[in-house]
């Protein structure tokens, strides 16, 4: 190999690892994914954030994905309904745009995409229930999926139920949605760009596999815990309960410091 092959193999630089999540923004105006939040958007109780780490650790899970734009839902009984800030009646709805994205869409792509600009909200046929479409594309690491879900602990309304889904996204390259529920007839919905409406969590595929559910086992009565597994309770159950001054947040406490000696399953 020349002197010059070798250095220019030398100067070029190494080729980037692949993110682990990749989001495209598709709808100009629909809020950035944000990482999800500990607190679950400030809303754990504070005793809840500060030393019940198994409830932090599930809230800041992912990533929280918001409504590309203000509207309401509503649900006759019969027929889904929508209105928004420049339609505020309420509307029959099938299928609809966001306003104005179908030609932002057919302006920018390729000639053979125009015209399959996504859908942004689409009625399905069984009763009550809608696709929102969030206005982001997303493409994840070889083996990694997108489990999506309403947001972990967050309140919200009981007015609608959130579907929960697994997406391939390391080969499904298409509109991230969910399908929502309406629960209550004749009650207005509300969907606000401030409120995350969607969790995204990264999982890998090798953990839905159902192969890989085959593998557990079951102690199906007392008298068959083994001794080291009496010390395991011991230790998790009676020592905190026994001591005279009981640290809080022990779990949280051995959770955190166990993760910062090993920073590589954090």
């Amino acid at each position: 190999m020349s002197q010059q092959a070798l250095t220019n193999e030398a100067s070029a630089p190494a080729t980037a690892p692949t993110p682990l999540v990749t989001f495209y923004r598709f709808a100009p105006d629909a809020p950035l994914p944000q990482r999800a939040d500990r607190s679950a958007v400030g809303t754990l109780p504070t005793r809840a954030y500060r030393f019940c780490e198994a409830v932090a650790t599930a809230s800041g899970l992912g990533y929280y994905l918001f409504p590309p734009m203000n509207f309401s839902l509503m649900w006759d009984g019969i027929r889904l309904l929508w209105r928004w800030a420049e339609q505020p009646d309420w509307a029959p709805l099938q299928t609809v745009q966001l306003p104005d994205f179908r030609a932002y869409f057919d302006a920018l792509v390729p000639p053979e995409i125009k015209e399959f600009s996504p859908p942004f909200i689409s009625a399905l046929r069984e009763p009550g229930i809608a696709q929102i479409w969030s206005g982001m594309v997303a493409r994840t690491r070889p083996g990694i999926s997108l489990w999506v879900r309403a947001p972990i602990n967050v309140p919200r309304t009981q007015h609608y139920e959130t579907f929960e889904g697994i997406i391939e996204t390391d080969h499904w390259f298409g509109p991230l949605f969910n399908n929502f529920r309406l629960t209550k007839t004749d009650t207005p919905v509300d969907f606000n760009t401030e409120e995350p409406f969607l969790q995204v969590i990264p999982i890998p595929r090798a953990n839905y596999n159902e192969a890989a559910f085959n593998d557990y086992q079951m102690v199906a009565a007392l008298k068959d815990l083994r001794p080291d597994e009496w010390q395991a309770f011991h230790h998790t159950v009676v020592r905190p309960n026994t001591q005279e001054v009981r640290p809080r947040g022990q779990y949280a406490v051995a959770t955190r410091r166990r993760r910062k000696a090993r920073p590589s399953e954090s």
